[in-house]
């Protein structure tokens, strides 16, 4: 029985708000029952649900979202593997590595040293370049005090 005014939501929309929060928030401190809650569910009710819907389970799909995005760091900048931890919602280095390796292979060292380093995603627009490629005095004898060339 429906009350006056409010409207049936099917239960997939509701998973779906725990899935923007997985991807939204994969470095803060989440867990399947911020999920639960995210959705309107009990824990029980939302895994069985989370689990049917998307074929694994929420704490599996928010550690596949961490492990991409620590993999995406270390594939494009410098910081170090402790930080790049840290900053994808982990705890500790040594689960981490763990994790990582069991899901890409190697660790995340190997991983990292496995492409090219992160300098070579940096690239410098042309305007930037040209504007610190100019010479600093540019001026044609107007910078002699005495109006001597």
């Amino acid at each position: 029985m429906l009350l006056a005014g409010m409207a049936f939501v099917p239960s997939d929309r509701h998973l779906l708000r725990a899935k923007d929060l997985a991807d939204a928030r994969y470095f803060d401190p989440i867990g399947v029952e911020d999920m639960a809650r995210a959705a309107g569910l009990s824990r029980a009710h939302f895994s069985r649900a989370f689990k049917a819907a998307f074929g694994e389970s929420p704490r599996a799909y928010l550690l596949t979202r961490r492990l991409e995005r620590a993999a995406a760091l270390l594939r494009t900048t410098d910081r170090s593997v402790a930080d790049v931890c840290l900053s994808v919602g982990w705890q500790s280095v040594g689960s981490f590595t763990t994790s990582f390796t069991r899901t890409f292979g190697m660790s995340p060292t190997a991983y990292r040293a496995s492409h090219p380093p992160a300098s070579a995603y940096a690239v410098v627009p042309w305007c930037v370049a040209r504007v610190y490629g100019r010479p600093e005095r540019s001026t044609f004898r107007e910078d002699r005090a005495d109006g001597q060339a």
